[in-house]
């Protein structure tokens, strides 16, 4: 498929994205905590693309079987004991640390800081791996490109509100979770080559689900509910965040950073505020200003910009 495909595939992932800061805000309304709601929609996402795997590369518990003389499918070990560790610090980096420390760094600064830290991932992105890949640097005319959409980013997570607090607590948080991205982007970057988007995603969520545990299992909060779950407004909203924001977008994802690269792929995550912030408006009744708008503009502008000598 030509790359424009995997641009809009990554326009897709992210704008859906962009959208679970709306359903995790009502799921915590609901009375569940961030740990809790990330915990279960990675579990959901885990199980669904595991069955899924089996589908479809067989193992002998269902009917479909490789062809004769083709080589085992991997399904639940990587190559080596290395790639296995790799596994691991993609569930961590993409996962567990990820979610935990912004969601944690909401609880010591403000949402606004949280938002200009975290969506600053693809700047640390182009030059943290821009300084090891040569490949991966960026052009004159992209480096325009990421900065426009930068300075538009800034706009519309302020909204017109132009006030920010320092927290030194929080904003460490919210940063180590801007670096954690870029070390997934980085990551996954060495492995990509030699697993496919499918088997990759899967070991993000085994991972991310398993580094999660000690948070449960040390009495740092209770398991969910399983009353609570059930409740239909909140199966729902779990269900979308499990079946399509993580397992659907993670692959969707993994597939596009293998095709476009690490850089130009991460460049599209300066369109998740703007679907926030659209879909807070649409659901929420939270404002909108001309502040956003000149942002969102900026935003398209920067990124046409970036992506058109591609």
């Amino acid at each position: 498929m030509s790359t424009k495909f995997y641009h809009l595939l990554a326009v897709m992932t992210v704008a859906i994205w962009g959208t679970t800061f709306v359903w995790t805000k009502l799921l915590l309304q609901s009375g569940l905590s961030p740990a809790q709601i990330f915990l279960t929609r990675f579990t959901i996402a885990y199980l669904l693309l595991t069955a899924w795997m089996l589908v479809r590369q067989g193992t002998g518990i269902f009917s479909y079987h490789p062809q004769k003389g083709a080589a085992a499918p991997r399904i639940f070990r990587s190559q080596s004991w290395r790639d296995e560790l790799r596994m691991l610090g993609l569930g961590v980096l993409g996962g567990s640390l990820y979610f935990m420390t912004e969601n944690v760094a909401l609880l010591h600064t403000t949402a606004t800081n949280t938002s200009l830290i975290v969506c600053s991932c693809p700047l640390f992105t182009s030059i943290v791996l821009g300084c090891i890949y040569p490949a991966e640097r960026l052009s004159r005319r992209g480096r325009w490109g990421t900065l426009l959409a930068f300075v538009g980013m800034i706009l519309v997570v302020l909204n017109g509100r132009f006030v920010l607090q320092l927290s030194p607590l929080g904003d460490a948080l919210a940063l180590a979770s801007c670096m954690s991205w870029v070390g997934y982007s980085l990551v996954i970057k060495t492995v990509s080559e030699r697993y496919s988007a499918l088997f990759l995603t899967r070991k993000v969520f085994f991972y991310g689900v398993l580094t999660i545990l000690p948070w449960f299992l040390f009495g740092l909060e209770s398991f969910p509910s399983l009353s609570i779950l059930l409740r239909p407004a909140i199966l729902g909203n779990l269900l979308f965040l499990g079946c399509v924001a993580s397992m659907l977008c993670y692959l969707s994802w993994n597939k596009c950073m293998a095709r476009l690269g690490a850089v130009t792929c991460t460049n599209w995550v300066y369109i998740n505020p703007l679907t926030t912030i659209l879909f807070a408006w649409l659901i929420l009744d939270e404002p909108l200003t001309r502040c956003f708008l000149a942002g969102a503009s900026l935003i398209l502008f920067g990124l046409w910009i970036g992506t058109r000598h591609k």
